[in-house]
């Protein structure tokens, strides 16, 4: 079982940037494909990031495309999102996601297994 532990939100301007951490424990990080998933009030969960074991392979949605960036350190066992240019409509609590070695369906929460607990971001207008 993999622990996932996320951090780094917060409010913010719109306009602004933050990075969101995910950090991992208890298996082989590198074992992992990540994802980063947010779900606003009222909404359902929605698909923002994910990066592949190497880190070679990153999936955004097309909302965030260009604005946002997910990158993995393995040595730190820790998932990044880098947010750019952050809107109002980014406000959500965002969620971090693992899956062991690969999901074939990286867009829809089922196809993840391990989740944190999420941590709130707000962009004010």
């Amino acid at each position: 079982q993999v622990q996932l532990v996320e951090s780094g939100g917060g409010l913010v301007q719109a306009g602004g940037s933050l990075r969101l951490s995910c950090a991992a424990s208890g298996r082989t990080f590198a074992d992992y494909a990540m994802g980063w998933f947010r779900q606003a009030p009222g909404k359902e969960r929605e698909f923002v990031a994910a990066i592949s074991r190497s880190g070679v392979g990153t999936y955004y949605a097309n909302s965030v495309k260009d604005r946002f960036t997910i990158s993995r350190d393995n040595g730190e066992n820790t998932v990044y999102l880098q947010m750019n240019s952050l809107k109002p409509e980014d406000t959500a609590l965002y969620y971090c996601a693992a899956e062991y070695y690969y999901t074939r369906d990286y867009g829809n929460p089922k196809g993840w297994s391990h989740w944190g607990q999420g941590t709130q971001v707000t962009v004010s207008s």
